[in-house]
């Protein structure tokens, strides 16, 4: 547990969005004004101006004159991982911030933000800096002629990110895109401002030069489709909806055809078949903390249960244990493990979709209410619909909060038909014993990520750093991985004949 008294440091904060242009604060710019209301409460967190577009015109005019100029890019990659390895070094310093920032904005538990969700961010720049040595390309000799490959940075990166984990996002287009030489301007959501440019000030005091790394705030409108149409950003990588990444397609392809990376919307299965009854227990546990991380807000949760018919009866009244156990409380008390929604219209839209699947049919057996209304904040406790249809809407949407759809299966061939009937493929899990099963969900379902617990006593230490490719509308591109490094360059092939 940590020492600090989070209730009377966020009393004692101020908490302020501005621009960072060039290595400076500006203030923000634009005709209306965006208001953050803490999700914890319900009071006005901060405030800034909605962005106007100049913006995006000087942060993309400082990105592209520090690239042209060379003084970052013409750097070794040694002389790179320095500065990402310092600024690694000093997140961690400011931990506590950070957390700070992460819990007040998206409406997380403080201890998931000082733990995990700080940790996989140093792990991020760290890891980019440790990859880039990797990344090389071949050469070699055909009878007296030099052939040879060369990795050269892209440019000008754009990125736009979502609003659930806005530091690890952030992170995930920082690492990559710097270490591989390039410019960077980040659009943070409007939602969650808070972490972003103060990550951008530390990377200035890590050394980068200024006019590097530029962040700037605003509304999709005026400020994201302004850098998704710019000309003279070379590449646009993206966190977030399916809805908005069609946008960005669009707004690329009438523009400069700009490069893209998106990783867009999921609606995973966690698919449990009756070989792995004798752990039920552990399946249990790991299917509810699967559905419903981060208070149901990640792409890669496992939001539709697909349960073998013949172990239903064993299995669900486990699942219930686990998951009443969840109690939605202030994501400042130390023992909160399940916080806040992140404001009152996304709860509105989650309550939506909860009668939508009460209209449908589907039976609830836990949850579905919002809850802690004399906070003042947006609070929906763990909601679990069984006998679900896998064409409702609750079973193909993405819903992004803390709702679990229970669906029936009789075999392995109808549990992957379900689990491949939707429009994403971005992740899956599956609960078996059987090797012959693991293989053939790898080959026959659609998700870029697999998970599969195949024991009682599953080794979860070990940490595989592959990239990973969205599969069908939940995204273009990799991320993460060599691969995911080197969707940040452009590769030349030199041939010298003499």
């Amino acid at each position: 547990m940590s020492k600090v008294d989070w209730h009377k440091r966020a009393a004692q904060a101020s908490f302020t969005v501005r621009n960072f242009i060039d290595g400076q604060y500006q203030d923000c710019v634009g005709s209306k004004t965006i208001e953050k209301v803490a999700g914890r409460d319900g009071k006005l967190l901060y405030s800034f101006a909605n962005g106007d577009g100049s913006e995006a015109e000087q942060a993309v005019a400082s990105a592209k004159a520090t690239f042209k100029s060379g003084v970052w890019r013409k750097k070794s990659s040694a002389e790179r991982a320095a500065v990402l390895n310092k600024l690694a070094d000093l997140v961690d310093k400011h931990k506590d911030t950070f957390a700070l920032y992460e819990s007040m904005d998206v409406g997380k538990p403080i201890n998931n933000a000082l733990g995990e969700d700080l940790a996989r961010s140093v792990r991020g720049l760290r890891g980019a800096a440790s990859n880039i040595d990797k990344l090389l390309g071949t050469c070699g000799t055909d009878q007296g002629t030099l052939v040879y490959q060369t990795r050269k940075p892209v440019g000008v990166v754009a990125g736009i990110l979502g609003w659930n984990f806005p530091l690890t996002l952030a992170v995930g287009k920082v690492g990559p895109a710097l270490i591989t030489g390039n410019s960077l301007v980040l659009k943070p959501s409007e939602f969650t401002s808070l972490s972003t440019s103060f990550l951008a000030e530390l990377a200035i005091e890590a050394g980068l030069p200024a006019g590097v790394f530029n962040v700037v705030h605003g509304d999709g409108i005026n400020v994201g489709d302004r850098l998704a149409r710019h000309m003279d950003v070379d590449l646009l990588t993206f966190v977030g909806s399916t809805g908005t990444g069609k946008l960005l397609m669009k707004a690329a392809g009438e523009s400069n055809m700009k490069r893209l990376i998106l990783e867009c919307g999921g609606k995973s299965p966690f698919m449990v078949f009756d070989d792995c009854e004798e752990y039920l227990d552990l399946v249990a546990a790991v299917a509810v903390a699967r559905a419903f991380p981060n208070q149901g807000a990640l792409c890669v949760t496992g939001s539709r249960l697909l349960v073998q018919d013949s172990i239903r009866e064993k299995l669900m009244p486990k699942i219930l244990e686990h998951a009443s156990a969840i109690i939605p409380k202030d994501p400042l008390d130390e023992d909160c493990g399940f916080g806040s929604i992140v404001n009152e219209a996304h709860m509105n839209k989650i309550l939506g979709y909860i009668e939508s699947g009460k209209a449908e049919g589907a039976k609830l057996i836990l949850g579905g209410n919002q809850v802690l209304k004399e906070t003042g904040g947006f609070y929906i406790e763990p909601t679990i619909f069984d006998q679900v249809d896998p064409k409702s809407k609750i079973a193909q949407e993405e819903i992004f909060g803390p709702v679990l759809s229970v669906i029936g299966f009789k075999d392995e061939a109808e549990a992957l038909e379900i689990a491949n009937n939707t429009c994403f493929g971005l992740s899956g899990y599956a609960a078996t014993k059987d090797v012959g099963r693991v293989q053939r969900i790898g080959e026959e379902l659609s998700a870029g990520s697999i998970i599969m617990i195949g024991s009682e006593s599953p080794s979860w230490s070990i940490n595989v750093s592959l990239s990973v490719e969205a599969h069908k509308q939940s995204g273009v591109g990799y991320e993460a991985g060599l691969p995911g490094l080197a969707a940040y360059t452009v590769s030349t092939t030199v041939m010298c004949f003499t």
